[in-house]
């Protein structure tokens, strides 16, 4: 599938469970499509690139190695996102390959991929982003912090500074992740 042929597809999927699974399901079963799939997904002023990232998050959840030969792309081009709707499933997504990432040996991401997860997730905590995409940039964080010393201190910092004004889904999360990290920090 070219990229003229699913860009039209994908403008016409909704945000139903059964649309994002259908076209996670094409992508899984031909996987030469995830490249023009992620060029949909970087279409960043697109409303179309939602819901490209939408199936994406399928396809990375489905099977989160997937993304591993497109990490160069994926990793450079996190920090151009700011759509809402694009900016939660790639922040789920940097939670799959962190949570791949930490239970895989030999190691599959290289340096640059984790810093350059690191630092869209940190973003996207201080942002004003929604509690979902937050929720899993926190996550995301502490599986690459246990990596990476600077990271820790520095989620601390931002959840207990941003606790009090957030939302009750921030706080749980929070909570959550405070208490992990209470003997390590």
């Amino acid at each position: 599938m070219i990229l003229a042929a699913l860009y039209p597809e994908l403008s016409s999927i909704t945000a139903s469970r059964a649309d994002r699974l259908k076209y996670a399901n094409l992508v899984l079963n031909d996987l030469t499509i995830l490249p023009k799939l992620l060029d949909i997904v970087f279409m960043v002023n697109d409303k179309t690139s939602c819901r490209a990232a939408w199936v994406l998050e399928f396809v990375c959840e489905k099977n989160s190695y997937a993304i591993i030969p497109y990490l160069d792309d994926f990793t450079a081009n996190l920090k151009k996102l700011h759509l809402d709707s694009s900016i939660r499933p790639m922040a789920k997504i940097c939670f799959f390959i962190a949570q791949k990432h930490s239970n895989s040996k030999p190691d599959t991401l290289k340096s640059k991929h984790k810093e350059l997860i690191i630092e869209a997730c940190f973003d996207w905590m201080i942002g004003n982003q929604k509690i979902a995409a937050k929720a899993y940039a926190m996550d995301a964080l502490y599986l690459l912090g246990k990596e990476f010393s600077w990271v820790h201190p520095q989620l601390v910092e931002i959840l207990k500074q941003d606790f009090q004004s957030q939302s009750a889904g921030y706080k749980v999360r929070a909570k959550r992740i405070l208490k992990k990290l209470k003997n390590t920090c």
